[in-house]
């Protein structure tokens, strides 16, 4: 199994191989890692009540790991270690969300998940 420094070099290496680096400007990578991201997402879509999808769980692994693959690459071009902005980020959550702060968030996603609310949301998503 590599390590995460080991993927990214592979990552970097890859596109280097084929000089795809003269394309990967940001713009263009953030474009394709939220177009990824969907392909993602469309691993869902329509399952109804089905939040997990078992059955499509290789399209999923692929996705996603196109996603990633953009994000590393993304972040090669900005300058950014990926390692350190996700210790940075994950420290302000920390602040932001404590612990025990989830119990309030689930209490109250609870009221709205009922049968109505889903039913108000889906017409509202409807409507636009």
């Amino acid at each position: 199994m590599a390590d995460f420094e080991q993927v990214r070099q592979a990552v970097l290496a890859f596109r280097d191989e084929r000089d795809w680096l003269q394309f990967h400007n940001p713009k263009d990578l953030a474009i394709s890692l939220s177009l990824e991201a969907a392909e993602l997402l469309e691993t869902f879509q329509w399952s109804g009540d089905d939040l997990w999808c078992k059955e499509k769980l290789g399209e999923q692994e692929a996705e996603l790991a196109d996603v990633l693959i953009y994000a590393l690459m993304l972040a090669d071009r900005l300058g950014v270690d990926p390692v350190e902005a996700i210790a940075a980020k994950l420290e302000q959550n920390s602040r932001k969300y404590t612990p025990g702060s989830t119990q309030r968030t689930r209490r109250a996603a609870s009221r709205t998940n009922t049968p109505s609310c889903r039913a108000l949301c889906q017409a509202q998503t409807h409507m636009r």
